[in-house]
């Protein structure tokens, strides 16, 4: 299995809104209220700027969320599996974690979870019925996303090809 050049990561493929929530629904449902204490994403030293095919790491007060797309559909999320202090070993890259290194993620710093939404796609293309995990703060929010064979960040409300489902 590809760990992303991050040791003792080890993905866990799911496809289906019914899987995710079935397997993270209650865990995601209990970060809110949490503080999000920082927004860990592996940095391209070499380009200076994100490096996307790597796990989005979201940490709650010591309680970590790591959320990672591959493939159309493919979604992993892993809890407190990653070291951000360890190196990223990939190869023809220079590579590093980074805490909340775009301005919206650092904004979020310090604000408690209000909710967590699954955001499924509805458009009719190769992106249908791929999840994305939305963490929703008082006046904002932040998305992961699939970017085709990546993780796409937005800062945005959802989409209206995306169907939202609330863990409550």
């Amino acid at each position: 299995m590809f760990d992303f050049g991050i040791a003792g990561y080890q993905p866990v493929w799911l496809n289906h809104c019914s899987d995710l929530v079935r397997e993270h629904g209650p865990r995601l449902r209990g970060l809110e209220g949490r503080t999000l204490t920082s927004v860990w994403t592996v940095w391209d030293l070499e380009g200076d700027e994100w490096f996307c095919d790597c796990p989005v790491v979201f940490d709650f007060e010591g309680e970590q969320v790591e959320i990672n797309h591959n493939k159309f559909d493919d979604l992993s999320v892993t809890w407190n599996t990653i070291e951000t202090a360890r190196p990223v070993r990939w190869p023809g890259f220079r590579l590093h974690w980074r805490p909340d290194p775009l301005p919206e993620l650092h904004a979020l710093r310090g604000r408690p979870l209000a909710g967590v939404e699954l955001l499924e796609w509805t458009g009719r293309d190769l992106a249908q019925g791929s999840v994305s995990v939305s963490f929703v703060f008082e006046e904002r929010r932040a998305t992961v996303f699939n970017a085709l064979d990546e993780n796409g960040l937005s800062f945005d409300p959802p989409d209206q090809r995306q169907r939202s489902h609330p863990l409550r």
